[in-house]
């Protein structure tokens, strides 16, 4: 059984899990778009007692232990059920029309360092690639896959990036504490990871946005 799974809960009785409430469990971590989180999941149930819930949850994930295909696995703080990693190569395929979704290799160059050196800002990222970044950073901005956090308290008080929970689920990441090695990453997705970037490194001198609204997509001039 997936241990993440085990230790999430609070409810320490044990419950028991129907098959109609382990059911609906399974329908709500499918059918949903984003990881489900138990909170969530306790919401959705609230009817139901808590043990229970967590009962059905944990029955689940051993279900799926047992499948060949399948697994449901804890990702960026909440349940999905997915593919085994063995079966990737397969499941590639089917969607191998969809190539042309694919980050190309600067984008996944530029995506690596922001992950391993966030929060970082424009310049940061081309020093560390030796290229303009700006263009590759509009479209991680569009995919998601990076945020604006807050200025570097230097002159021109430049905008930092960081990544995002979709960042996570994307790369079946529960936290960044889960990233690999920097070669391991470049070597599993395909790319030459530029010569400057190392493992994560804190970085502080950081502002927060002064707007209450949403984050800019691209630099101030």
């Amino acid at each position: 059984m997936n241990e993440d799974v085990q230790s999430s809960a609070s409810p320490a009785a044990t419950g028991t899990a129907s098959a109609e409430l382990k059911a609906i469990v399974e329908a709500l971590i499918f059918a949903s778009p984003e990881p489900v989180t138990m909170k969530m999941i306790y919401k959705l149930l609230s009817e139901e007692p808590k043990e229970d819930v967590l009962a059905a949850v944990r029955a689940l994930a051993a279900d799926y232990e047992q499948r060949p295909g399948l697994q449901v696995v804890e990702v960026a703080g909440g349940y999905q059920i997915v593919t085994r990693p063995e079966l990737h190569e397969w499941v590639r395929r089917l969607f191998h029309e969809r190539s042309t979704q694919k980050l190309t290799v600067q984008g996944l160059e530029t995506l690596a360092v922001i992950a391993y050196k966030q929060p970082v800002t424009t310049a940061e990222i081309s020093e560390i690639r030796g290229v303009n970044t700006s263009g590759v950073l509009s479209t991680l901005l569009e995919r998601h896959l990076i945020k604006i956090v807050g200025r570097k308290n230097v002159v021109g008080r430049p905008f930092l990036y960081s990544t995002t929970k979709e960042f996570l689920i994307r790369f079946g990441l529960n936290d960044l504490t889960d990233l690999p090695k920097v070669e391991d990453m470049a070597e599993a997705l395909g790319f030459e990871p530029p010569a400057g970037l190392t493992e994560i490194t804190p970085r502080e001198e950081m502002l927060p946005l002064e707007d209450d609204g949403a984050p800019p997509t691209s630099e101030a001039p």
